[in-house]
């Protein structure tokens, strides 16, 4: 397999020195996420691009490092390509018809040539030759020049030809570690779970912050969700998830302040925790998931008043989108289904909320408040890293881990439905239903309750953390199923 890898158009348009440092980043980056697959992967840069090559992929390593490319931050696009001694026009075509026949039947199609070196044809004289060529020799529906159904992609470097196929269009951005560490304040909801996928997306390594308001299957349904976001599109760095433990916090703000400020004043807690968190960390911004207006503390008389708290940048990428538009990137990343089971919990609801804070108002408001509630709350925050929550579960909360299942025993296959159907999980002698992890709870009650039942991930942990969940809930007949040893994806 081989396959070439375009970067992000910003990153080219970089000095050269920043160039450098960012291809170099993300190649790095590559073979981090590409070492964990455990087999032979030669990982290369030059100028503009970066190459693959696995001599011995088969079709499942093959989609494992096209999943790993298209997930991973800084590239524009990638393509498999099937690598040539350069011949005539005739054998350009030969080769170009081997790959591309069927693709073609029923569709118009187009020839894109890019060529790098003396050669007795031009870049056109090949699109014509090929073009022509397979509208011969395919069943393709005609050519478009402008609107084509399908682009044939063939790039000629010297005296090798390049005949591209499978083209992906990758996430862009810029490559993790390229740019300084971010601390984001998740809840686990649609907004925060998307404005951390851009910074991630934007080459911010994002770590998490956790306020938890009250209730173990809220910070649990949260570790699961930013571990997805970490896992997915992250998981070249490691990262900190860190829980600070608010239930008094919003105690004596039920009990100290003026009901209209009681959003805004929690908002303030909220930031200057976080702040101490970053500053902890050394990490010197803070992000979090408001939009303008979208609800009454997210005015911008109230959002100026919330800054206010602290000194630190607060960067707000979700700033100016509608929540359509962001329920609609939620779903493209993959975080809809958590965030629409996400148990909530609302520690602080105004009946009459201001929309436009006054700050004197607001500060003599704040001064009822015990501060030391705030200090204690940060001082027994508790930080983990990502890739090991798993293993700093409540041992109360323990579930057995087993690799083999036998009959009558049940095997639950709780990952989302897209990863099912693409590798659907077979055990010989042993019943495995499918109950995707958003759907667990409601459906688990329904089971025989009579017979043993083991969850199932590619990981292990969603399912330890789901298993623990059940357990905690009273359910005492769960278990988890990882026929393998538990490994993470590369980091460092």
């Amino acid at each position: 397999m081989h396959v070439v890898v375009k970067v992000f158009s910003e990153i080219i348009i970089k000095s050269t020195p920043v160039r450098k440092r960012f291809i170099k980043q993300l190649r790095d980056n590559l073979r981090l996420l590409l070492g964990s697959l455990g087999v032979d992967i030669d990982v290369q840069r030059d100028w503009e691009k970066i190459e693959i090559r696995c001599p011995n992929a088969d079709a499942e390593i093959a989609a494992q490092i096209a999943e790993v490319l298209a997930h991973t931050p800084g590239i524009a696009n990638f393509a498999v390509l099937h690598d040539y001694p350069l011949g005539d026009l005739d054998s350009i075509f030969q080769h170009t018809l081997t790959h591309w026949r069927d693709a073609l039947a029923g569709k118009t199609f187009c020839v894109r040539v890019k060529r790098v070196g003396k050669h007795p044809y031009s870049s056109v004289d090949v699109e014509q030759y090929v073009g022509g060529g397979l509208l011969q020799h395919s069943e393709a529906k005609g050519v478009s020049l402008h609107k084509p159904d399908v682009t044939v992609h063939l790039e000629i470097k010297g005296e090798r030809l390049w005949v591209l196929t499978s083209k992906t269009q990758g996430m862009c951005g810029y490559p993790l570690g390229a740019q300084d560490p971010v601390l984001s304040l998740i809840s686990g909801g649609f907004d925060s779970t998307v404005s951390t996928y851009l910074c991630i997306k934007r080459g911010l390594r994002a770590h998490y912050c956790f306020f938890n308001l009250g209730g173990r299957a809220h910070e649990i349904g949260v570790k699961e969700v930013a571990y997805y976001l970490w896992n997915k599109y992250g998981a070249s760095h490691r990262v900190k998830f860190v829980t600070v433990p608010f239930e008094e916090v919003v105690k004596e703000i039920l009990e100290k302040v003026d009901n209209p400020y009681m959003g805004v004043t929690l908002k303030r807690m909220m930031l200057r925790a976080a702040e101490k968190v970053a500053e902890s960390l050394e990490i010197p911004a803070l992000v979090t998931g408001e939009s303008v207006a979208q609800v009454s503390s997210q005015t911008l008389v109230n959002l100026n008043a919330i800054d206010r708290a602290i000194d630190m940048l607060v960067l707000r990428p979700l700033a100016t989108m509608d929540k359509g538009d962001i329920i609609d990137l939620s779903r493209k990343i993959g975080t809809e289904s958590f965030a629409a089971s996400m148990p909530e919990y609302c520690g602080v609801i105004s009946v009459n909320p201001t929309t436009r804070a006054k700050l004197p108002k607001l500060e003599y408001e704040e001064s009822k408040f015990d501060m030391t509630i705030l200090e204690r709350a940060i001082a027994e925050r508790r930080a983990q890293n990502i890739d090991e929550i798993v293993d700093e579960l409540d041992a109360d909360l323990s579930v057995p881990v087993v690799g083999e299942v036998n009959a009558p025993d049940v095997i639950i296959d709780i990952r989302h439905p897209d990863e099912q159907e693409a590798s659907p999980l077979k055990v010989v002698g042993v019943e495995v239903r499918t109950i995707p992890f958003y759907s667990l709870n409601h459906n688990f009650a329904n089971l025989d309750m009579s017979r043993q039942y083991y969850l199932y991930c590619q990981k292990g942990v969603m399912s330890q953390l789901h298993a623990a969940n059940l357990k905690d809930a009273g359910k005492l007949n769960v278990g988890v199923y990882r026929p393998e040893p538990k490994s993470a994806c590369a980091i460092s």
